[in-house]
């Protein structure tokens, strides 16, 4: 497995399109220098225009593409659901927006070419997309679950069909795909995919059952995990993340630095369900 990503820098970006897709809206924003150093499952921060709301929000990048005569533009996938994001989603297009990244830790990659199951939920699923692509560059055969609550905000479905050879559906109201939730899917679609490496993005309970299922598939798992984050450098430690030492005792891990990608293993997930660090 390849390491971590660093070398976060900071840019005034610009909003050069956007586009309300279901409950999401898609901004893509030119941000020289980020988009070329980013690496799927790093993120990036964007600091609203508002002295009352200082802190950075954090946002996953779900593609880096060519656009206009830019190299490497971002895409954000926001859901308006705060102040924060309700901003950035409704930024018109030649807006200027401060953004920093990419930061944290990026999934890493197989060294073989293994088969690989990514388990992604809501807006949460857009990194498993530019990471789907990297993995079939390295000849690894790519499956994935996609899950949401509704219809309106399952992310992607068709491109999805486009970035794997396999595809599951989920949503909780039954809408489209299997009516349930991703643990009810997830054997049937480890023992179909004969998946080495899980990788999973969204609510905790969705990485808590993606690693259960991976250790018990005998396979490893990579979970992205979302925490509030006040700093997203690692200097505050405002965004712990219970977990596992090598030496097998407790201790804290920073979402934001150490992570946002961990070892499904290694993470303590009751207590990270219980709110305890």
């Amino acid at each position: 497995m390849t390491g971590p990503a660093r070398g976060a820098i900071h840019v005034d970006g610009e909003v050069l399109a956007t586009k309300r897709v279901g409950a999401f809206t898609h901004l893509t924003i030119v941000a020289p220098g980020v988009g070329e150093r980013f690496r799927p499952g790093t993120f990036v921060t964007v600091r609203p225009d508002d002295r009352a709301r200082p802190a950075p929000r954090p946002f996953w990048v779900h593609r880096v593409r060519p656009v206009g005569g830019h190299a490497a533009a971002l895409q954000l996938v926001v859901e308006p659901r705060g102040a924060g994001s309700r901003w950035l989603a409704g930024l018109p297009v030649g807006a200027r927006v401060p953004i920093t990244g990419p930061l944290g830790r990026a999934f890493a990659l197989p060294k073989e070419q293994v088969p690989c199951l990514l388990v992604g939920e809501g807006y949460a699923a857009a990194p498993l997309f530019p990471l789907a692509e990297r993995l079939r560059e390295r000849g690894c055969p790519v499956s994935l679950v996609l899950a949401a609550p509704d219809e309106p905000r399952l992310l992607s479905a068709l491109e999805a069909r486009r970035s794997a050879r396999a595809v599951t559906v989920v949503t909780a109201d039954g809408s489209v795909g299997v009516r349930g939730a991703v643990a009810d899917v997830l054997p049937d679609a480890l023992a179909r995919s004969e998946a080495a490496v899980v990788y999973a993005t969204g609510t905790t309970a969705t990485l808590h059952a993606a690693a259960a299922a991976a250790e018990a598939h005998g396979a490893w798992s990579q979970t992205a995990v979302e925490q509030p984050l006040a700093c997203a450098t690692g200097l505050c430690h405002g965004c712990p993340v219970p977990v596992v030492a090598e030496n097998g005792s407790p201790r804290s891990a920073r979402a934001c630095y150490d992570g946002p990608v961990l070892r499904g293993d290694r993470v303590r997930w009751h207590d990270l369900e219980a709110g305890l660090p």
